[in-house]
């Protein structure tokens, strides 16, 4: 198809200010494209032959990332443009798209050949051409180092972070194995050493009978308070030493752990009698700590599944990137990963509205929001202080506040913190791109607002998210 009169041409943004000449080359060269709704207009990877400027309709523009499609645009602006845009650079090999795009309506593009409109570009333009190519090139090389660094320091704090809280479950599930063994082993000895006397097969049967009962009791046993735990303590070492049994006070404790009592040895003592006694009460104490130690490992290992779990939700493995979510599911894998920061020294407390609906987002991205918020809270409380996350709802709205007891924002600060590159932090140890990417995620990206207040001990940030789908998600 030709393409757009001089007149229509010079009413789209790019080609307001061309000259006569100029003009007459773009309406020479361009011609108008269209396509119908979900059809690809350019696939990433391909050969990068044009440069397209939307007239009608809307696009959706995605990148894959590890084999994932990631939608990075939407839009139905008229003028927008796309496909060839480092047209201008030289360079040996050819242009590749570096996205794909696809018509999400029936749509009318302004198509120009890249390779042409690259040297008559640099004709017309030949200082801002230069200028352009340098900034590019050198926009390219330092990110390509500063953004590996940046992703590498990135991935070590978070590591740091689950393997800290992975430290515990699976250093206690190392401990209750080997006290295990030592248990499983014992229980062979006494085996064989009820094994060498003669037992009526009547009573080795109401033993085992005894024992099935008693371990059963074990997950129902109720916490107890230090002073509970030595007092019940008390109360059975009595009992053992009145019944002539040695090393009482030892096996008080694990009876106490397992949640019994001088009634429950008072039933064992009615059913194998006292001159089995001692023998069935240090089988049945190995029985019990066996139970009580499987169960540390069962707990330990949920411990790390869940772990695990929530750095799979923190990083959106194996998931949609676009998706409905529970908010309350991200910021508790972000507080997950950023274990190992928050320390002994902060408090962390959670008013959550779990009534809330779920909401269409980018989770991925959302994570990396509360990342940011609460990495700066985390900062600027210096190691001590109480973080809150609260959650509610207002109409059509979720909304997040993160809180810190900081020393604040101040005031001539407060109105510049979400500038990119804008940074109070000393050299080298911010990039003042944290709450600017923030920004952009949730405000131009999930069509919501962030928002904070500030003053000294109360500082908070408040991200408004939309519960219904918007059209430039």
């Amino acid at each position: 198809m030709s393409a757009l009169p001089r007149e229509e041409l010079r009413g789209l943004f790019l080609f307001e200010h061309l000259s006569e000449d100029q003009l007459d080359w773009i309406a020479g060269n361009a011609v108008l494209e269209e396509y119908e709704g979900d059809t690809v207009v350019i696939r990433e990877g391909d050969e990068a032959t044009c440069f397209y400027v939307l007239l009608s309709g809307a696009i959706r523009m995605t990148r894959l990332v590890s084999g994932t499609e990631v939608e990075t645009n939407r839009s139905d602006q008229r003028g927008v443009y796309f496909g060839a845009t480092q047209f201008f650079v030289h360079q040996d090999t050819d242009h590749r798209y570096g996205a794909s795009v696809r018509a999400l309506s029936d749509v009318t593009f302004l198509a120009l050949p890249s390779r042409e409109f690259s040297v008559e570009f640099r004709r017309w333009f030949p200082m801002a051409t230069h200028l352009l190519e340098g900034m590019y090139l050198g926009w390219r090389n330092s990110d390509t180092v500063i953004g590996s660094r940046r992703r590498l320091l990135a991935l070590g704090e978070l590591s740091a972070g689950l393997t800290h809280e992975l430290n515990n479950p699976a250093a206690a599930a190392v401990r209750a194995t080997s006290a295990l063994r030592e248990r499983v082993a014992g229980m062979r000895h006494k085996l064989a050493f009820l094994a060498k006397k003669t037992i009526d097969p009547e009573l080795l049967y109401q033993l085992i009978d005894v024992q099935e009962k008693l371990v059963k009791q074990v997950a129902q046993a109720p916490k107890l308070s230090a002073m509970q735990q030595s007092d019940r303590e008390d109360q059975i070492s009595d009992w053992f030493e009145d019944h002539d049994i040695d090393g009482g006070w030892d096996l008080a404790d694990i009876y106490v752990r397992a949640g019994l009592t001088t009634t429950d040895l008072d039933n064992v003592l009615e059913q194998v009698g006292d001159t089995f006694m001692d023998g069935a009460v240090r089988w049945l104490a190995y029985a019990l700590e066996t139970e009580m130690l499987m169960g540390e490992i069962e707990d330990s290992t949920t411990r790390i599944s869940a772990l695990v779990g929530k750095a799979k939700q923190y990083s959106q493995m194996d998931r949609s990137p676009h998706q409905w979510v529970d908010v309350h599911d991200g910021l508790d894998s972000t507080l997950v990963m950023l274990a190992g920061k928050i320390g002994d020294g902060v408090r962390v407390v959670k008013e959550y509205d779990r009534d809330l609906p779920k909401i269409p987002a980018y989770a991925g991205e959302l994570n990396q929001v509360w990342t940011n918020i609460i990495d700066n809270a985390l900062g600027a409380m210096g190691g001590e202080g109480t973080l809150t996350l609260r959650t509610w709802g207002v109409n059509d709205q979720v909304r997040v506040e993160i809180g810190d007891t900081g020393p604040g924002i101040p005031e001539d600060v407060k109105g510049r913190i979400f500038e990119p590159f804008f940074t109070t932090k000393a050299v080298g140890e911010g990039t003042g791109l944290g709450l600017d990417i923030s920004w952009k995620i949730v405000v131009e990206r999930h069509q919501g607002d962030l928002r904070v207040e500030s003053e000294p001990g109360s500082t908070r940030f408040e991200v408004c998210l939309p519960t219904e789908e918007q059209a430039s998600l």
